[in-house]
């Protein structure tokens, strides 16, 4: 296993800092992801768990987890939602893509249901940089188990400039 995830106090998600991506820009060129599929209700997903291990065991398998954790969500609809989790390498039987772009990115602390008030805050950033929005994608940093035991549950909103 690798050794930030050995070193998580959790055996699960390494704690976050959230300095590193607070009201940064940062840009991706050519990284990996595999792209998975969740479908939602309302965006509530509703079969992550499966979709996580599933995607994990194959990354594993293959050596490729990235040396720092990120998993992008693309909340596309009510009933789904597009999953990338970052790697180090191909993995076999996955869905591969590759993400460029440069975004804006800002750090948010609390429950999901902050999120549309989230998304307004973004927004107002982003105009305040003099910038304008082609996407948006979410980071939930740690599962919410992971989230109860470090006492914050942050999320990190991508925005495509």
């Amino acid at each position: 296993m690798d050794k930030l995830y050995e070193k998580a106090e959790t055996g699960c998600c390494p704690r976050f800092n959230p300095e590193p991506w607070d009201e940064k820009e940062v840009t991706f060129t050519e990284r990996l992801f595999v792209k998975d599929h969740v479908r939602s209700f309302l965006h509530i997903p509703l079969n992550f768990g499966k979709m996580m291990v599933r995607n994990m065991e194959r990354i594993k398998a293959a050596d490729a987890l990235a040396p720092e954790p990120l998993m992008l969500s693309d909340e596309k609809s009510l009933w789904g939602a597009d999953v990338y989790i970052a790697v180090s390498r191909e993995v076999p039987g996955a869905e591969m893509v590759r993400i460029s772009g440069t975004y804006l990115t800002k750090v948010f602390e609390g429950p999901y249901s902050n999120v549309r008030k989230w998304i307004g805050e973004m927004k107002t950033f982003v105009e305040g940089k003099a910038k304008s929005m082609k996407k948006m994608y979410m980071f939930y940093t740690t599962c919410p188990r992971c989230a109860k035991f470090y006492g914050k549950n942050y999320t990190v909103i991508l925005a495509e400039i």
